[in-house]
């Protein structure tokens, strides 16, 4: 049999063993002596609005408390806005939604894309995004130029189409895509597509980059958007003295020196806590409260305050014909209100991490040495090239594995968003069966924070399913590398 020799050979082979590697998952699971009663009740990270994290006590009283008032949601949401101003000043204002997507569609539509209204041929608009990851999120607004990137994702989305998004994609907006220098495109996994490595990112290159795609298309040069978060394996680890990361500063300035918005898409952020919407010079920062800010279902979407009133008024409450300062009521957008019940709960988790970070800080903490401890003990089984990176936007710790395939001709396998929603992402599989609920694993990189049934309910961390889930993780990645030594010395 020819020995096999590139990385479809690699991924065909794990896709024709993909049943024993499960088995050998579920020995782990047995190894590990995860309580029945556990199994599929506690995971990786709970960032992920289709399986949101439990809420805090303080949350879920508000919740019930503010169910049970009667009163304008205009004052709830105003104090939104004082908390908010609280932290980044009066130049800043806010406003919930009811996802971050929706408040990332608002911003596009209200500060991005081109005016409709009056006489003559409507103007094109063109977006400057990063071929960065989860670009199916704040990409995926616009027709993609150059026109290669029309079929970069191949199941992402609900809607068939180019982007596997159409029915997201505005009227004449187009997004520009531009390769990060220093990051790696290689194609990867069972299901085959690029997965975008990011740890290499030069950020100096990379900025200048963005500004050579913003030349090029000056003439409709509409905005920038980007993710907002801060860990290597997004390609944000170059960091300034003050600790802003670097390619999120260039980004800002290009926008300022064009006059045109910034916005940052911070969906996986923590408020306040983490990435800072005026260190990057951002006009737009968009949070799930869901995720790992600590909320229940609903999108934050904070700004300056000039363009911020666009936003409000698209959503109906920024005051109402006759001469108020705030409203609650039907404006373009009503469809993404949030309800009573998110109000609230949001104001009370907002409300934590801005009075006691330290209940915030304390699991993430926690998670951190959890992680650096069981990687020491996994340390000498796995190959050279793992990264830890505690992150506060993040919320908890990334592990990036892409480096294990630096000094070797295969490091362990890396499986695309593709493979998660084909289900041949191995790594998810096999945790799952060792009785672990999976979650952000694409492309080399690994999320792990509190909240997926691992924090109690006054917020502490559960380090004895916390060390289970992180311990489940490690012997994964060995797994894989075993499978991988396997279809390596196959003769």
């Amino acid at each position: 049999m020819t020995q096999p020799r590139f990385r479809l050979d690699l991924y065909r082979y794990l896709a024709a063993h993909a049943a024993d590697i499960v088995e050998d998952a579920a020995a782990i699971g047995r190894d590990l002596a995860i309580p029945e009663d556990w199994r599929g009740r506690f995971g990786i990270s709970a960032s992920n609005s289709s399986a949101p994290g439990t809420l805090r006590r303080e949350v879920l009283e508000a919740i019930a408390g503010g169910a049970r008032e009667y009163g304008p949601l205009a004052a709830v949401g105003d104090e939104i806005r004082r908390t908010v101003k609280s932290v980044y000043g009066d130049g800043y204002d806010a406003v919930l939604v009811n996802s971050a997507e929706a408040g990332l569609w608002v911003a596009y539509e209200t500060l991005i894309a081109p005016s409709h209204v009056g006489r003559g041929d409507a103007a094109r608009a063109k977006a400057v995004v990063p071929y960065e990851r989860h670009v199916e999120h704040h990409g995926s607004y616009g027709r993609p130029v150059p026109a290669l990137y029309k079929d970069l994702f191949a199941d992402r989305g609900a809607t068939a189409g180019e982007l596997g998004l159409l029915g997201r994609r505005l009227e004449n907006l187009d997004v520009v895509f531009v390769r990060l220098p220093g990051a790696r495109y290689d194609l990867h996994g069972i299901k085959s597509y690029p997965a975008p490595l990011l740890t290499g990112v030069d950020a100096e290159a990379a900025g200048a980059a963005l500004a050579r795609a913003a030349d090029i298309h000056a003439a409709e040069f509409g905005g920038v958007v980007t993710l907002g978060y801060d860990t290597p394996g997004y390609g944000y680890g170059t960091r300034d003295a003050d600790g802003t990361s670097v390619l999120h500063r260039r980004a800002g300035e290009l926008a300022a020196r064009y006059g045109v918005p910034y916005v940052a898409d911070n969906a996986w952020g923590t408020p306040f806590l983490g990435t800072d919407i005026r260190r990057i010079g951002a006009d737009v920062m968009l949070f799930s409260m869901d995720k790992v800010a600590g909320g229940p279902t609903a999108g934050l979407v904070i700004g300056r305050e000039g363009p911020m009133v666009s936003i409000r008024r698209a959503l109906g409450v920024h005051g109402e014909r006759f001469g108020t300062v705030s409203a609650h009521g039907k404006g373009s957008h009503v469809a993404v209100d949030p309800g009573k019940e998110a109000l609230y709960g949001s104001l009370a988790a907002l409300r934590l991490l801005r009075d006691a970070p330290e209940r915030i800080l304390a699991p993430i903490d926690a998670t951190h040495a959890i992680v650096l401890d069981e990687f020491e003990r996994h340390r000498g089984a796995l190959w050279e090239g793992i990264r830890v990176t505690r992150s506060v936007n993040a919320g908890g710790v990334e592990i990036n594995y892409e480096g294990t395939w630096e000094h070797r001709p295969w490091g362990i396998p890396i499986f695309t968003h593709e493979d998660r929603i084909a289900g041949s992402n191995l790594f998810n599989r096999a945790l799952a069966r060792i009785g672990v609920v999976p979650n952000l694993s694409d492309d080399a990189n690994i999320l792990l924070t509190p909240g997926a049934g691992t924090l109690t309910e006054d917020g502490r961390l559960d380090e004895t399913r916390m060390r289970l889930a992180v311990r489940a993780v490690f012997r994964t990645l060995e797994l894989l590398q075993g499978w991988t030594e396997r279809a390596a010395g196959r003769g």
